[in-house]
């Protein structure tokens, strides 16, 4: 089983480097490529800028990463991606370590495995967010506190507060509160006062405040010392207390702005497809580990460990009372998830206990399964004619062998870790080399921006005309495109990006003409069965040129 794994990691990793290849997807990881692209061209690092405008959202450390990744590969999806690829790397290898902190190797293996393997590890690592880099500052951090904990080395504990640090850096308070969680419930349950009161947490909270003195002298200079700026609406925005304060806190208490009604099942609901193919035996492994924590009157016994729980549990509540929630948000405590799903399954598997429970979860993992597998091969073959039709064979194909394994295997307890992998793996491999790239043909900020930087076109004479700013536009044009929204103010020799029902617009206003670039565009982050469907596909899409006024 062991070669079964690392084959697996090595399997997993050439999934993850495909996915480096494509377009970066609109909106929000195309805005960070953006802006980091911006900050290396401007050479602002402790200040940030999106499309020449103070940006005060999310923290820099993504940027800084991305924009150094960009000055020594150049300006491509690669250059942008590999940065969140090398931290999911981290993240990976720390879930494995922490896990064996408590739990034999096997159980360490599988738990960075059920990580790697997980739809939200792969949807992490091409469609880039702040979320990869804070998933790996958070859990390295655990897992150097609970060694420091467990091997009393002062050097742990200065290497999970330098964590913390550069996770704030990446996405505020939720990288010190996360450790904090977990340590600290897993120090309560087990009586260990003590850890609640040491002098090592004054010096961590110097170190702390220490390195993020450059961040947050940046952010009083660009706002706090400037309280004339309109920032997202208002005037006197402090940027230190909107960072340490209102963006996290504030979405509680309802100071933030920001609020879409979601409720606490909202991350639940949205993990049901992001910890795929892992998510119905998580939450068996969940509800087991609640049953028995309640049946012993809330008491973890000392050779036990309560990291995970108590860290996923505490995690989850908090980002459940935000008042505006998005589905990455619970991707910080999937490392947590991936060692309670495994100690869980490899109990399962090793014990040979509940026999009638195994067959149910075996049997119904199959048949989902394999309707996943079918849909896949459907639209595979049906939606787009840029894949070939031995694609879709292909993916036939391995479904097929997935079944024949599976017969001729059905006796063992084993199957069941290899039909959830070979799912995620092979269903991944497929999105990565051959769905995506199709359905990213439909996203006009990159198709036109490319087209623009390819053809040298001059970006300070392009603009777009009543049509989207997609950010993935000045990406691919490596320049911030103008918008234009008076007819009046374009001139001679100028190169717009507009819809076609706009045309006829500037034809009646007396301008002339010649199209450039044609294509069509479709919020692909939206997905919907119409537009999946070729028959009807066009009443999704919208017409989009890039014309030269002549």
């Amino acid at each position: 089983m062991n070669k079964f794994y690392l084959f697996s990691f090595f399997i997993i990793g050439i999934i993850c480097l495909i996915g480096l290849r494509i377009d970066i997807m609109d909106i929000d990881a195309a805005q960070y490529a953006s802006i980091s692209r911006e900050m290396l061209s401007t050479g602002h690092f402790l200040q940030v800028y999106d499309l020449g405008k103070d940006y005060l959202d999310k923290p820099p450390f993504l940027f800084w990463v991305s924009a150094i990744s960009m000055k020594i590969f150049g300006i491509s999806n690669f250059s942008y991606k590999l940065p969140s690829f090398l931290f999911a790397i981290i993240a990976v290898f720390s879930t494995y370590k922490l896990s064996k902190l408590f739990y034999d190797n096997k159980t360490a293996i599988l738990s960075a495995l059920i990580l790697a393997s997980s739809q939200g590890f792969f949807l992490m690592t091409h469609d880039v967010r702040t979320d990869t880099i804070l998933m790996a500052w958070v859990i390295f951090s655990v897992w150097q506190l609970a060694s420091w904990i467990q091997h009393k080395k002062l050097y742990h504990f200065f290497l999970g507060v330098l964590a913390i640090a550069f996770g704030m850096m990446t996405k505020g308070p939720i990288a010190l509160l996360v450790p904090c969680f977990a340590i600290g419930s897993h120090l309560i349950s087990q009586k260990k006062f003590s850890y609640l009161f040491k002098w090592e947490y004054v010096l961590g909270i110097f170190i702390i405040s220490f390195l993020l003195l450059p961040m947050s002298w940046g952010l009083f200079k660009q706002f706090d010392l400037h309280p004339e700026k309109l920032v997202n609406g208002e005037h006197h925005v402090s940027g230190l207390r909107f960072f340490y304060w209102t963006q996290s806190f504030g979405r509680i208490t309802g100071e933030s702005s920001w609020n879409n009604n979601s409720n606490i099942f909202f991350l639940l609901q949205n993990m049901l497809w992001s910890f795929l193919p892992w998510i119905i035996i998580f939450l068996c492994a969940l509800i087991f580990q609640i049953k028995i924590l309640v049946s012993n009157k809330l008491r973890v016994g000392s050779k036990q460990e309560f990291i995970t729980l108590g860290g996923f549990i505490l995690t989850y509540l908090s980002l459940g009372m935000s008042k505006y929630q998005l589905p990455h948000y619970i991707f910080v405590g999937f490392p947590f998830a991936a060692i309670i799903t495994a100690e869980f399954l490899n109990n399962l598997i090793s014990d040979n206990k509940y026999p009638k429970f195994f067959k149910q979860i075996l049997y119904g993992h199959l048949v989902i399964f394999i309707l996943l597998w079918i849909i896949l091969v459907l639209i595979l073959a049906i939606s787009f004619n840029t894949i070939h039709w031995y694609v879709s064979a292909l993916a036939f194909i391995v479904l097929v062998g997935l079944i024949v394994f599976f017969l001729k295997n059905k006796g063992e307890r084993k199957i069941l870790i290899f039909i959830l992998i070979y799912t995620s793996l092979g269903l991944n491999l497929f999105l990565n080399t051959w769905l995506y790239p199709s359905l990213l043909n439909y996203q006009a900020g990159s198709s036109v921006g490319k087209w623009i930087s390819a053809n040298k076109i001059p970006t300070n004479k392009t603009y777009t005309y009543k049509f989207t700013i997609w950010r993935s536009l000045n990406f691919y044009s490596k320049a911030i495109i103008g918008n234009k929204e008076n007819v009046n103010t374009i001139g001679i020799g100028d190169y717009i990006i507009t819809t076609e029902n706009k045309l006829s617009e500037l034809k009646n206003q007396g301008k002339n003409f010649k199209i450039l670039y044609q294509g069509s565009d479709f919020p692909v982050t939206r997905l919907n069965l119409k537009f999946l469907n070729p028959k009807n596909r066009d009443g999704e899409l919208e017409t989009f040129v890039l014309i030269l006024i002549k």
